[in-house]
């Protein structure tokens, strides 16, 4: 089952135009297999919905050509609706690594897989509650009585609705949940009052603002947002890898954060439309929205970017906690094996960058 918020339809299309997209193979073996006379590694990346704002960076890393550029041959694809997720195809072996969530690893932790987060790319989950008018919705205690959109049942948007209603103190039993996709199944669902409300991240949110029908509820588009709603920063995009498979590639790894760690820092000493500008036409600019449109939503939201590529400090105790309080979690968790912070300080001090993030310790 997918365990981030959806793509929109063409997302798979854009990013095989572009030559960066390859099918995911099953054969795990050969992933890492030296391509080319100069012996650069290739790595198989699977991104829950590579069009999303909230995943820019993957697909900028390639357009910026860093992936290049730090010796290392990312091969790029994008999770389908309805189609095994990005964080369940590395886990299996099918790619090597997973552009998800960051509370992916300590699920799996709690069914005994060993995955960790390898970079950091975000310190919010760049999501908003998306409400009509009509339902009164303001915070989480006005969930009773409602019916949520979530991206699908047992997906991040899902975690995140049932811990913003726990948090109030309201019961999942006194609000109903539904999956609507993203996109235009999202913004048809509030038109016809399917949902009351729907937590979705850009384009969707400024397309549904700019058709008049939904507005902001609840802020999780930003550090700050997220930090207000959910008591601390929620790290939530991030390079998710089998750690035995990182204990066998460290040099392919730093390779990767290398690059991404790069593109952090460019986001952050660069404009919205800087960024729009590098990436693929159809990314800023579809059924969805206007490329104004694009950079208006990035502009307001790039604050859910951290700039070094480091999990905060109390970013995976906020995560645990919304894991503990859902009940998707309920036994014990070592949260430093969920993360690591050795690469993305090495790519750091080796770039010469100087570093804002407070860096989380072995115990979040």
């Amino acid at each position: 089952m997918s365990r981030r918020p959806a793509t929109v339809a063409a997302s798979l299309l854009a990013v095989l135009t572009l030559g960066a997209a390859s099918a995911c193979s099953s054969n795990s073996g050969s992933t890492t297999a030296s391509s080319g006379s100069g012996g650069t590694p290739t790595v198989k990346l699977m991104v829950g919905g590579i069009d999303k704002q909230i995943y820019l960076p993957y697909q900028l890393a390639q357009n910026l050509g860093f992936y290049k550029k730090y010796g290392v041959d990312v091969q790029l694809s994008t999770e389908q609706d309805g189609g095994v997720g990005a964080e369940e195809a590395m886990a299996s072996g099918q790619v090597d690594m997973a552009g998800a969530w960051y509370n992916h690893t300590i699920e799996f932790q709690a069914k005994g897989k060993a995955v960790e987060d390898i970079v950091q790319l975000s310190g919010a989950p760049g999501e908003r509650e998306m409400c009509t008018k009509k339902s009164g919705v303001t915070s989480g205690t006005d969930f009773r009585g409602k019916t949520l959109g979530v991206t699908d049942l047992g997906s991040g948007t899902d975690t995140l609705t049932q811990f913003l209603a726990a948090k109030k103190g309201v019961r999942t039993s006194q609000f109903h949940r539904i999956g609507v996709g993203a996109g235009s199944t999202a913004i048809a669902a509030l038109q016809n009052g399917k949902v009351d409300c729907v937590m979705t991240t850009q384009p969707t949110v400024a397309a549904i603002e700019k058709k008049g029908v939904g507005a902001s509820a609840i802020d999780l588009a930003t550090t700050a947002g997220a930090t207000a709603a959910m008591g601390g920063a929620y790290p939530a995009a991030s390079v998710l890898a089998r750690t035995d498979w990182v204990n066998s590639h460290k040099d392919t790894v730093q390779k990767v954060v290398d690059a991404l760690v790069a593109t952090m820092h460019w986001i952050n000493t660069h404009s919205a439309a800087d960024i729009a500008n590098k990436l693929p036409a159809s990314f800023v600019s579809n059924q969805l929205v206007t490329k104004a449109d694009y950079v208006t939503a990035l502009t307001g939201d790039k604050g859910q970017f951290l700039p070094d590529g480091i999990m905060p400090a109390g970013g995976p105790k906020t995560s645990l906690a919304t894991e503990q309080l859902v009940g998707n979690v309920k036994g014990s968790v070592d949260l430093g094996k969920t993360f690591t912070n050795e690469f993305a300080l090495r790519a750091n001090k080796t770039e010469g960058f100087t570093t804002t993030t407070t860096p989380a310790g072995p115990t979040g």
